[in-house]
């Protein structure tokens, strides 16, 4: 069995972030949230993944990826030239998954539980596909599953405009080579893109088997800002203490991930809270589900619930810095400290400077 992992898209909804990155590289927890798909992937025992990419962010995929050696797989990329759709994604795909069957996971998706229970679903030779689903107050900004009364899946419709199913496509699927015959019979939709929900419908269309599984544990869709920081709350909320760093005159609370190389001086710490390598923290406050990025400073500042990423610095704020996003080597900085908040997105290379009241 092969794996399929899609990291093409603009993410516009993460804009700034991603004018200048690929949205599944955004760093939740101090990892890429593509590392947790390749993770999922490598723990069912799949070590062959062909990784679809764009123009606009594939070199940065393949820079950080590299040939798989790191994760213990096998990496091999495909162009694909436009976002028309995942179903033209797998089609792109096909020539490298050859005869297969194979699971397709959403570079920006994050779940916990793992997904060998997907596995466990599939009977070769009986099933056609097997997708993941999890229960969602806003089903019109997904595909959803129709489930009749003995909990099979009925039809599947992708962002219906009314109310019909409660039941997302998370973006986790295992498929068969059957899938490749129904895209090529596929039609574009009204948004110009061929359909995976489209495709899946035509397996059942055509009298296949589809299963579906519900996601244990959690899942994210990490498509916008918001999402980004409940995903690092998430992430860090299963954190362990381990403190590999220099700690110096500083009251460290819970559970919190110190780096080698990493400096906390004269400072208090309250977990869950990870900080990278090379991160300097100091005469700060950092609270719960932060994340501090390579090379990152937080001096003379407060912040919470935020994610630094590489290189970024906050210095002398007058208020603590809450539920924010610093691009990498972005810059805030003020002339006083005091303990209100600020909230802020900021792309890569951007600097701020406040004044104290």
């Amino acid at each position: 069995m092969k794996g399929l992992i899609l990291s093409g898209g603009k993410g516009t909804r993460l804009r700034p972030l991603t004018h200048t990155r690929a949205k599944q590289l955004v760093p939740i927890g101090n990892r890429a949230n593509l590392d947790y798909a390749v993770d999922d992937l490598s723990d069912m025992g799949i070590r062959d993944i062909v990784v679809v990419i764009s123009p606009e962010t594939g070199t940065e995929v393949q820079n950080h990826l590299g040939d798989g050696s790191a994760y213990g797989v096998n990496f091999t990329y495909v162009l694909q030239d436009q976002p028309l759709g995942l179903a033209h994604a797998v089609k792109t795909a096909r020539p490298h998954l050859g005869e297969e069957p194979f699971v397709m996971y959403l570079g920006d998706n994050l779940l916990t539980g793992g997904i060998g229970h997907l596995l466990e679903a599939y009977h070769e030779g009986e099933t056609a596909a097997c997708i993941l689903l999890t229960e969602v107050p806003n089903p019109q900004s997904f595909g959803v599953a129709v489930l009749d009364e003995q909990g099979q899946i009925s039809r599947l419709i992708e962002k219906p405009a009314e109310y019909v199913s409660p039941w997302a496509l998370v973006g986790v699927y295992l498929f068969t080579p059957l899938i490749h015959k129904v895209i090529e019979t596929l039609q574009p939709s009204p948004r110009g893109e061929l359909e995976i929900t489209d495709a899946i419908q035509g397996l059942i269309d055509w009298g296949f088997t589809v299963r579906s599984e519900k996601v244990r544990g959690w899942w994210k869709d990490t498509g916008k800002p918001e999402d980004l920081l409940d995903a690092n709350r998430l992430v860090l909320s299963r954190l362990e203490r381990n403190i590999a760093g220099t700690v110096e005159e500083s009251e460290l609370v819970g559970e919190i991930e110190i780096a080698a190389g990493a400096v906390v001086r004269n400072s208090r710490l309250r977990g869950p809270i990870s900080i990278a390598a090379g991160a300097v923290i100091e005469n700060a406050y950092v609270g719960p589900y932060t994340s501090i990025g390579q090379n990152a400073v937080v001096k003379d500042a407060e912040v919470e619930y935020s994610i630094l990423m590489q290189g970024a610095q906050i210095r002398h704020l007058s208020r603590r810095l809450d539920a924010s996003i610093l691009g990498e080597e972005a810059w805030m900085g003020g002339r006083s400290r005091k303990s209100h908040s600020y909230q802020v997105i900021l792309g890569d290379r951007s600097s701020v400077v406040v004044d104290g009241e």
